[in-house]
């Protein structure tokens, strides 16, 4: 009978992953998909690279059963949540601090009422508490007013309704309700500040200067955004809260540590050259997750060389690839007329990182067992860079061999590159035999 028995908790975590996802139809899995519009999702702005039905779908049509997930770049959490919501266990490494915590907040259990008494805790607290200027003294001088040469990212009476937040939400006795609602304020923080963020990293806000926010404005903002989170929470309080570890570490090491994993699914940062890092900027700073310059420094080079914003050692490019080899012969040629002389060793250098997670992905899988991966294609100098090809062409160094190869969307290239719709971003799909 114990088939039975499974089978039927599968049906039941698919009906609970239907009611999450609103049973809704989508024209793609990939990038802009419309996830961060569900419950949990809407708890920070975070662009995922595929919707959560992507992970259903990879689960069903899996050719060995699926009891553990694994995610190496857990970024908002997709894989994690979409995989408790179908009762299957799952591992997720994310070298972001901030991020990992976004994971472990969505995944946590909790009892609502709790969660409501708690709030109610940290709003009188607030409302009691003097912020202190001196809890952000460790930021960059840019971040509190009067900052530098007039520019700053907070006026003092906001960073001081900031402050008397985190203190009150840092005086609660539970752990995983500290965590939550330092999430949940990390999700307004870019909202109440003069800057905003997007593809090309921060920006001042146009009039900025004249642009005056409450401090009771961002409390209401924090209340509402923590009260919707709760009910999200109770809503869905019946969802198989299947085990989701979240690992906070460089998935190129932790992934060595990981076994008896049955599907591995993620999207890696693509090489395009941006700094993922510099997305979270603010929360990094604010949270306290930073707290000195070497900190920043030690994160950013913990990460894929995807860009070439810090200096790094880059390992040498694997050997195996045609297409590979083409695209570094083209940059090297063309290297004195890129914007960056480093930009062939970081593209070099990042499938060698993509080999180091490949590789443990294929130690961690059981036969049979299959990676996902949602990857984006670039281009520098006119030079293609084919990730998706090249991936698939070095995948037998790393124990894995082609399966499937399904297009999702076509990304626009750089206004450096000019600006068109011809970078491919596509599913690959690998197994272990």
């Amino acid at each position: 009978m114990d088939w039975q028995n499974s089978l039927s908790e599968r049906k039941t975590a698919e009906v609970q992953f239907k009611d999450w996802t609103q049973n809704r139809k989508l024209s793609t899995l990939g990038t802009n998909a419309g996830s961060k519009t569900l419950p949990f999702q809407t708890w920070h702005r975070f662009k995922e690279a595929y919707a959560p039905e992507l992970i259903e779908r990879a689960i069903q049509e899996s050719e060995i059963p699926v009891r553990r997930l694994l995610d190496t770049f857990g970024g908002s959490g997709t894989s994690a949540l979409a995989a408790q919501f179908l009762g299957v266990e799952s591992t997720s490494i994310e070298i972001n601090p901030f991020l990992a915590d976004v994971i472990k907040a969505k995944t946590q259990q909790y009892e609502s009422g709790m969660l409501t008494h708690d709030l109610g805790l940290v709003v009188r607290g607030a409302l009691r508490t003097e912020g202190r200027l001196e809890r952000f003294s460790t930021c960059p001088p840019t971040f509190i007013e009067p900052g530098v040469k007039g520019r700053y990212i907070y006026s003092a009476d906001i960073a001081k309704m900031l402050s008397a937040l985190l203190d009150s939400i840092e005086a609660l006795k539970e752990q995983s309700h500290q965590r939550l609602f330092k999430v949940i304020l990390g999700g307004i923080l870019v909202a109440v500040s003069n800057v905003y963020v997007n593809g090309k990293g921060r920006r001042y806000r146009r009039g900025w200067e004249n642009r005056k926010i409450k401090p009771e404005t961002v409390l209401d903002m924090f209340v509402q955004s923590a009260a919707r989170a709760i009910e999200e929470i109770h809503a869905h309080s019946n969802r198989r809260h299947a085990k989701a570890e979240v690992i906070n570490a460089d998935s190129r090491v932790a992934v060595k540590d990981v076994s008896d994993v049955d599907l591995v699914v993620f999207s890696p940062p693509y090489p395009n050259s941006f700094d993922y890092t510099d997305v979270y900027n603010v929360e990094l700073w604010v949270l306290g997750y930073l707290s000195s310059l070497d900190d920043n420094k030690i994160l950013r080079g913990s990460t894929l060389s995807s860009h070439v914003q810090i200096a790094r050692d880059y390992q040498k490019a694997p050997c195996g690839s045609p297409a590979l080899d083409h695209s570094l012969g083209l940059l090297y040629s063309k290297k004195d007329s890129l914007w960056s002389p480093w930009i062939p060793q970081m593209v070099g250098a990042y499938f060698a990182d993509m080999g180091a997670v490949l590789k443990g992905c294929t130690n961690a899988l059981s036969k049979g067992g299959e990676v996902w991966m949602v990857v984006g294609n670039s281009q520098y100098a006119g030079v293609p860079v084919d990730v998706d090809q090249i991936l698939i062409e070095l995948a037998p160094a790393w124990g894995l061999t082609f399966k499937k190869r399904e297009p999702f969307r076509s990304m626009r290239a750089s206004a450096q590159q000019g600006g068109k719709q011809q970078l491919a971003e596509t599913l690959v799909i690998l197994a272990k035999q």
